[in-house]
C-alpha cells in the first residue's frame, strides 16, 4: 500500500520561492559577464504570464466544452508554434515559404497524433475533450517545433555551404531529391536525435513531465509509467513524420521546376 502524501496548495510565496532560484543564474551572468541579466529578467516575466494566461484560457476552454472553442485553442497553438520554428533559423526562408511549411508540417503530424490518441489509443468519449487533446497537442507541438526546426537549420545552412556539390549533381542530370541526399540524411539525424535520446533517458536519467505531473496529482506510479511510454511513442511517431516532410519540403523550397539551385530564397540574418 502506498503511503499518503498530504500536500497543500501552490501558494503564491511558493511560486515565489521557486523564482528566486533564477538568482543564480542572474548571479552567473554577472560573475562571467555573459550581459543575460535583462534577458533573463524578460524570459522569466514573459513565461509566468503565459503560462498564468494560458492556464486561465484553458480553465474557460475545459468548462465549455465546446469543439469549436478546442479547434481554435489547437489552431492557435499551432499558428504560434509553426513561428518559432522558423524564428531562429541561422537562414531563414525569405516571404512566406518557410512558416507555411513549417505549419502546415505541425498541423498535419500535431492534429493526427491528438486524434490517434483520442480515438484510437485511450478511447475518449467525446473524442475532441479537451482536457485530453489540447494537453497532449502541447506535448507534440513542443517536440515537433524542436524536430522541424533543426531540420530546416541543418537544410538549410548544410546546402548553403555545399552549394557546389548540389548544383554539380543537378547538372549532371539528378532531381532535386537525388541532389539533396547527403544534405537529407543530415538533417533527418539531426531531427531525430532529441527524441530519441528523450527515450534513451526516460525513466534512468530523469522522469519525463507527463509522469512527474501524475505521480505528483496521486496517481499510481505503474500507471503513470504506462501514460509516458504512450507519449513518446506518440511524440516519437510524430516527429518522425514532421521531420521526414521538413527534409523533403527543403529540396522543394530551395530548387525550382527546372530543378536549379534557389539559394536566393535565403535571406541572411
Amino acid at each position: 500500500m502506498m503511503a499518503t502524501v498530504v500536500a497543500e496548495p501552490l501558494s503564491t510565496w511558493g511560486l515565489a520561492l521557486a523564482g528566486s532560484l533564477m538568482l543564480l543564474n542572474g548571479a552567473a551572468s554577472l560573475a562571467f559577464r555573459l550581459g543575460l541579466e535583462r534577458t533573463l529578467l524578460i524570459s522569466s516575466a514573459r513565461m509566468v504570464l503565459q503560462l498564468l494566461a494560458v492556464g486561465l484560457v484553458l480553465k474557460l476552454i475545459f468548462d465549455a466544452g465546446s469543439p469549436a472553442l478546442t479547434l481554435a485553442a489547437a489552431l492557435a497553438m499551432i499558428a504560434v508554434a509553426g513561428f518559432e520554428a522558423t524564428a531562429n533559423l541561422e537562414r531563414p526562408f525569405a516571404g512566406w515559404r518557410g512558416y507555411g511549411l513549417g505549419a502546415s508540417l505541425l498541423l498535419l503530424a500535431g492534429l493526427l497524433a491528438c486524434v490517434f490518441v483520442a480515438t484510437g489509443v485511450m478511447a475518449v468519449k467525446p473524442w475532441y475533450a479537451p482536457q485530453v487533446i489540447l494537453p497532449i497537442l502541447g506535448m507534440v507541438l513542443g517536440n515537433l517545433l524542436t524536430g522541424v526546426s533543426l531540420v530546416l537549420d541543418t537544410a538549410t545552412d548544410v546546402a548553403s555551404r555545399e552549394r557546389a556539390a548540389i548544383e554539380a549533381r543537378l547538372a549532371l542530370g539528378e532531381t532535386r531529391y537525388g541532389a539533396f541526399d547527403a544534405v537529407r540524411k543530415r538533417a533527418l539525424r539531426t531531427g531525430l536525435t532529441p527524441i530519441l535520446n528523450a527515450m534513451a533517458a526516460a525513466g534512468v536519467v530523469a522522469l519525463p513531465g507527463m509522469m512527474t505531473g501524475q505521480i505528483l496529482a496521486g496517481a499510481d506510479p505503474l500507471e503513470a509509467a504506462k501514460y509516458q511510454i504512450m507519449i513518446l511513442f506518440v511524440i516519437a511517431g510524430s516527429t518522425a513524420l514532421a521531420v521526414v516532410g521538413a527534409a523533403l519540403g527543403v529540396s522543394v523550397l530551395l530548387t525550382d521546376q527546372r530543378h536549379r539551385l534557389r539559394l536566393d530564397r535565403l535571406r541572411a540574418r
